[in-house]
């Protein structure tokens, strides 16, 4: 091994140390993003990626509006825009810690802004979509969505550990979801509004139990910080 591909070895190793995963597909997920970061070009930086990613919402916003008007196959944009998303939203952030550019803060904030406007770009394509007595529908899977993020910002900040997972499940896992069910809306038309009340019962019932728990964490830290502070006064 030469000393190129140690340290690519090396930098590889490092890819996923900012952040805990817990989610179904993680081993396989981290592997393909190391193998691809690798192979990456080197026009192909962070923020391009980033951009890629944005665009990728776009193209599902644009799926579900040209499906509504013209034609059901502008749902297979849907799904290609899926795979964009998760291709440019999944490496931006692991490019720039491979090759040892990473902007902790710069990059944080903008991945959490582009997710946010990336999920309202998916939930307004589909509120266009949907028949008009589902798109609330469209509005709750936002908002349920939202407040996944907010959980983890918060569990970030009180644990000084970044997650982006629910357990089992992550923001791939619920891309493969949405791409599934589009599927089946390709085959089965008017079959997606069920599935999409069901993601939002789903996410519901999780943001529940991660709400609990982050209270549970702030808790915690509340005790921590009030003994760290009498040992302080004693000093």
């Amino acid at each position: 091994m030469n000393d190129k591909e140690r340290l690519e070895k090396e930098q590889l190793k490092k890819l996923f140390t900012d952040r805990k995963r817990t989610n179904i597909l993680g081993g396989i997920e981290q592997k393909t993003i190391g193998l691809l970061v690798s192979n990456m070009p080197k026009f192909v930086t962070p923020n391009l990626l980033t951009a890629i990613g944005l665009m990728g919402s776009i193209l599902v916003f644009l799926g579900f509006i040209f499906a509504k008007h013209f034609s059901n196959y502008y749902l297979i944009l849907c799904v290609v825009g899926l795979a964009i998303n998760w291709f440019g939203d999944s490496l931006d952030g692991r490019i720039a810690y491979f090759r040892n550019i990473p902007r902790k803060w710069y990059g944080f904030s903008l991945d959490i802004i582009m997710d946010w406007v990336g999920t309202v770009f998916i939930g307004l394509g589909y509120f266009f979509y949907a028949p008009t007595d589902y798109q609330i529908v469209a509005f709750l899977f936002v908002v349920l969505y939202g407040w996944a993020m907010i959980i983890s910002q918060l569990r970030y900040k009180i644990t000084n550990q970044y997650t982006i997972d629910a357990g089992l499940v992550g923001p791939t896992e619920i891309r493969m979801v949405l791409s599934a069910i589009i599927l089946i809306e390709f085959f089965f038309f008017n079959t997606l509004q069920y599935f999409a009340g069901g993601i939002c019962i789903i996410l519901f019932i999780i943001n529940i139990v991660d709400t609990k728990k982050l209270l549970k964490l702030g808790d915690i830290r509340d005790e921590e910080d009030k003994k760290a502070k009498l040992l302080a006064d004693q000093v």
